[in-house]
């Protein structure tokens, strides 16, 4: 299998990522730059338990007037200001198993569109309890050139825990495998729809991220069309399988765990790694041991184990810097067309934009708009880093 030489690893070079069939450039000298850059304001983690003013805390009222029931473990439901929608202006949505037909189409009265102002005023979504966001229409625009085609979806929103203050570093183990039943059961609901495509699993956690609510919470987009980066990996995993008549992930994932130098932490069903072609400072994956390529295909104890793995996971990133390590994460597998996806191996991103502290970030700016990715700290230097933090929260060691 060889390993690569060491001093590759150290001096000024370029990776390639075979997800995406892209370079990203690595000068770790630049570490030792002076910076007099923005600093972030450092955030204490002393939420409340429940918070009265949260749209997302049980109990409480969101923006649209609706009420949330007091759930007592995860909560999910239509996100109150969706990037997709079901259906085009003007027309009635498709109906989704479980869900009663709308009386109304689209558009019609009652309902608010981006035309009018955005954000709506509180009042007027107070109004009428079923008023939703609507894009403007759009059109098919093709003539070789410049090309444009309407895009439908579903948004979902995932609370995963009625507790404020606790974020997935510090709930139990058996409260984040809710939340791992809850993905599955989200991408299933969306593949029962029968017109949605592709599924995105993902979780802002922090303000430095865009998080607009500090309430732990994640996102579920479905699509009627693939998404561009999905659309990369799935490709490029598939022309590896008919190459090799292997999944890339696997080979990449023996590798790993042969070499030993990036993976961070592991138990029977999971492993966490920094990719060799990492672009964030503290980038991991998690990769299943299994070739599973879909949520719903994980067994309880697979579930219960990546509970475990996440848990390990966001609380090293928590020790890192003794801050709420922000970070955005997703889960990358399968369409739900039927289509056939062969050599894709689900896995997990996360991309936490922390460099050198809790108010140092990295910026993906200049040379990485206009040229290619770049990063400073090496992956084998963050995967060091975090494999010395404890997987006890500092919050929890008090």
């Amino acid at each position: 299998m060889g390993t690569v030489n060491p001093a590759l690893l150290t001096g000024l070079h370029r990776r390639y990522n075979p997800l995406l069939d892209e370079w990203v450039l690595v000068s770790p000298h630049r570490l030792s730059r002076p910076w007099q850059g923005q600093v972030e304001p450092a955030h204490a983690d002393d939420r409340p338990a429940h918070d009265p003013t949260c749209y997302l805390c049980p109990g409480n009222t969101r923006a649209n007037g609706l009420r949330n029931p007091a759930y007592p473990s995860t909560y999910a439901f239509d996100n109150d200001f969706p990037a997709l929608v079901e259906a085009e202006p003007g027309r009635k949505p498709p109906p989704i198993p479980g869900r009663a037909a709308p009386d109304q189409p689209v558009g019609a009265p009652g309902t608010i569109n981006v035309a009018q102002g955005f954000p709506p005023p509180r009042e007027a979504l107070r109004r009428d309890h079923a008023a939703v966001v609507r894009p403007a229409s759009c059109s098919p625009v093709s003539d070789g050139l410049l090309r444009a085609l309407p895009q439908r979806g579903v948004c979902r929103v995932i609370c995963f825990s009625p507790r404020h203050d606790l974020t997935l570093a510090r709930m139990e183990t058996t409260g984040i495998r809710d939340v791992a039943d809850l993905w599955a059961e989200e991408v299933e609901r969306a593949a029962r729809a029968g017109w949605l495509r592709y599924v995105q699993v993902f979780e802002n956690k922090g303000a430095a991220m865009g998080c607009s609510n500090p309430h732990p919470h994640g996102q579920i987009w479905a699509s009627a069309e693939v998404p561009h980066l999905p659309e990369r990996k799935l490709a490029m995993q598939a022309k590896y399988h008919a190459a090799h008549g292997r999944d890339l992930l696997g080979d990449y994932l023996a590798r790993e765990l042969a070499e030993g130098v990036r993976v961070v932490c592991q138990n029977d069903a999971w492993v966490v790694l920094v990719p060799f072609w990492a672009v964030w400072p503290f980038e991991t994956m998690v990769v299943p041991r299994r070739c599973v390529d879909d949520l719903r295909s994980l067994t309880p104890d697979e579930r219960l184990l990546l509970a475990a793995v996440f848990r390990d996971l966001t609380a090293r990133y928590d020790n890192l810097f003794r801050c709420p390590f922000p970070y955005s994460m997703g889960w990358h597998g399968r369409t739900i067309d039927g289509a056939a996806n062969p050599g894709c191996r689900l896995h997990a991103v996360f991309y936490p934009p922390l460099l050198r502290s809790a108010t140092v970030r990295k910026f993906l700016v200049g040379y990485e708009m206009t040229a290619e990715p770049q990063r400073d700290l090496t992956a084998e230097h963050a995967a060091d880093r975090l494999r010395e933090q404890s997987p006890v929260h500092y919050l929890d060691r008090r």
